[in-house]
């Protein structure tokens, strides 16, 4: 992946209806940020791809034989492997619930409709592109976080943090001298109270502070991981859609 061009996120597309597998890579071909790598057509064969490519986003299917679109999602928490964007497509609602919990970025009911399908990438690039620039920002930027940490209120410098992270539907933030839940609804939400020219996404569920970065770990497939300076010495996975900003930011 070391030589794609331009600002391209790199993904998976599983279905084990290839007529359905064949209409999504279609409509897909009308949005030039997504940049198909690899598909599959079925469960197993996603799991598989997943861990060869690791795309920053995977298309999948909820229902396919062998591992099912949620379960899939499961093992990769599981193994506590770097897992990628989902979104999930499939002919029936009653998933909807279960897709969000899994935090799966959107869901798609079938037939695909490409105005459906914009909607679903416009999410895609505001979550995996840069932001846009701090000028064009009018929320007011905090210099103070509240964390709640063993059943205390506590008040952290923003300048203090040093990144934070969510899983389960909760962000805990890591400063300085202290880590808790913070109050903030998403990453996205924090990130725009923050400093843009300090507060950088290097992965969908991480936001780290660039002055805290210690170490840059050369990972699998020219890629990287990032080892923060606070007392765990915390590791996180860079994008490869955020590769060429850690380079711009290091030299590298």
């Amino acid at each position: 992946m070391s030589g794609r061009t331009g600002a391209t996120i790199p993904t998976v597309v599983a279905d084990d209806e290839a007529p359905a597998l064949d209409e999504l890579l279609y409509l897909l071909k009308s949005f030039p940020e997504i940049e198909v790598v690899g598909t599959a057509s079925n469960g197993l064969e996603a799991l598989k791809r997943i861990e060869e490519l690791e795309p920053d986003l995977v298309f999948i299917d909820v229902q396919m034989p062998g591992l099912d679109g949620l379960r899939l999602i499961e093992k990769l928490h599981e193994d506590k492997a770097p897992v990628p964007a989902f979104v999930l497509c499939t002919a029936y609602e009653q998933y909807a619930l279960e897709a969000f919990r899994m935090e799966a970025l959107d869901y798609l009911l079938k037939p695909i409709a490409r105005e459906r399908l914009a909607v679903t990438i416009d999410r895609v690039k505001r979550t995996m592109l840069e932001p846009e620039p701090a000028a064009a920002s009018t929320v007011p930027q905090v210099r103070k976080l509240l964390i709640r940490s063993g059943g205390r209120h506590l008040i952290v410098d923003a300048s203090d943090v040093i990144y934070a992270r969510i899983e389960d539907g909760l962000i805990t933030v890591a400063a300085a001298q202290a880590e808790g839940e913070s109050n903030f609804k998403t990453l996205e939400e924090l990130q725009a109270s923050l400093d843009p020219a300090v507060f950088w996404r290097p992965h969908r569920s991480f936001l780290v502070n660039i002055h805290r970065i210690r170490e840059v770990i050369p990972w699998f497939k020219s890629s990287y991981q990032i080892r923060m300076d606070d007392k765990k010495g915390a590791v996180i996975p860079v994008s490869r859609v955020q590769t060429r900003r850690l380079r711009e930011l290091f030299r590298l």
